[in-house]
């Protein structure tokens, strides 16, 4: 029976668990009496939905805490064991597939190498299939139990009626890729288990607003700089997080060729694969048949040598360079949308960390308008090389709790995901 709204009573029943696991999950443990002001419930409908969440053997006991003159009163939790998600981060580098608990605590990881194939589909396929197949087997998980596979991947993904995920990465030969069409047909999970992908740079954004530096932000911008460079900007009309193809503003008119076959973009200047190879270009010694990250260290050493060592000039002046580009095109973030936080991530922007990070600051403030320049703070992420792992495993987390901790029957995974509803309902407070 619908009301007057709309709603449903069992909407309504979903919308109550799904504002008490949240607030559970985010600022647990809470006692049930602190849940009621928390959420906006009654004390009656708290202690219904608790009941029921109990009963289901998503919340548990916590302890207890003194209250004023009566009884001690029980916390809550999330219990962490009450289901498991999977993050897949197609980075440039290699692909890492990583099993979490519902309280995104590591259970197991695998990485697989991206080497002379790099990003041919068919091997990118193979290689989250196998790894899957892995970190189930590692701790010998049951996959009925999972919420999902979430995937954070280079490009735009586009949600299409017929074939699901579509991702256009025009920067890694991806034109047009159904990647969870393809992800299902290789699958060996249940046709429960859904897949949940997104770009990249979103799912770093997403880890670090809602576990990392930019909790508490509503108006943020988070950069990936890896081999390229994107970002996630977060406002208040886009409280999810949206992608933005930040790596390809124009920053030099005719400049160098970007991977994506345009001139002048800030990627081909500001990226780790452009700024090795104008290492090499201009008489540098790049180390011969290591990853790119491997690389990126030898090349911070040349230009940072430890002791009395000279430095490398042309990789101090490449750096130094890239610097000034990162912040110039940080600059434009802070014009276009005034953000209250910048964080940068990615492998090479953690690699780079702080010894990167004043110059940087320094060269956006000069480039930027001084109003919002003077308000916007930069600084590193927090959560490591696995933030874009957490992020994609966050994606079937929100989808859960949309649902009001129910997973998703398989005649009900539709091609529009709940998971992107959750995410706008900003659960940190």
């Amino acid at each position: 029976m619908a009301g007057q709204n709309g709603r449903t009573v069992r909407d309504l029943r979903r919308g109550n668990r799904t504002a008490v696991l949240q607030r559970l999950y985010f600022d647990g443990p809470l006692s049930r009496f602190e849940l009621g002001p928390a959420t906006g419930l009654s004390s009656g409908s708290v202690s219904n939905v608790v009941a029921d969440l109990v009963a289901d053997g998503l919340v548990e006991e916590a302890g207890s805490v003194d209250s004023d003159g009566g009884r001690p009163r029980t916390l809550l939790r999330v219990a962490p064991h009450s289901g498991q998600m999977i993050g897949v981060d197609v980075g440039e580098t290699r692909v890492r597939v990583e099993l979490f608990d519902l309280g995104l605590n590591e259970l197991a990881r695998t990485e697989r190498p991206l080497t002379q194939q790099g990003y041919d589909v068919d091997v990118i396929v193979g290689h989250i299939r196998d790894g899957i197949a892995e970190v189930l087997a590692a701790e010998a998980a049951v996959p009925e139990r999972l919420l999902g596979v979430g995937v954070g991947v280079p490009g735009i993904v586009e949600y299409t009626a017929d074939r699901g995920a579509v991702v256009h990465g025009q920067t890694i030969g991806w034109i047009a890729v159904p990647l969870e069409e393809l992800l299902r047909a290789s699958s060996r999970l249940p046709e429960s288990v859904r897949y949940f992908i997104d770009n990249g740079a979103k799912t770093l954004g997403q880890a670090e607003m809602w576990f990392g530096a930019g909790r508490g932000a509503r108006n943020a911008v988070v950069v990936l700089f890896g081999s390229g460079v994107g970002a996630c900007l977060v406002t208040p009309d886009v409280e999810h997080g949206r992608a933005v193809e930040w790596g390809h503003l124009t920053v030099r008119v005719r400049g160098r060729r970007c991977r994506c076959g345009a001139p002048g973009c800030l990627e081909a200047y500001a990226g780790a694969e452009s700024l090795l190879a104008r290492w090499r270009e201009e008489g540098g010694r790049p180390p011969e048949g290591v990853d790119e990250e491997t690389a990126l260290t030898a090349m911070l050493a040349a230009a940072y040598p430890a002791g009395d060592g000279d430095p490398d000039p042309v990789a101090l002046a490449v750096l130094e360079e890239t610097a000034e580009y990162l912040g110039a095109g940080l600059s434009d973030l802070i014009n276009l949308f005034q953000p209250e936080r910048i964080l940068i991530g990615g492998w090479a922007g953690l690699q780079l960390g702080t010894r990167f990070l004043p110059a940087v600051r320094r060269h956006a403030s000069t480039y930027a308008l001084r109003h919002p320049a003077d308000k916007v703070g930069i600084d590193l992420g927090r959560l490591g090389p696995d933030a874009v792992t957490v992020g994609a495993a966050i994606l079937p987390l929100a989808d859960f709790f949309t649902r009001g901790g129910r997973r998703a029957e398989p005649a009900a995974a539709d091609r529009h995901p709940a998971w992107r509803a959750a995410l706008e309902e900003r659960a940190p407070r």
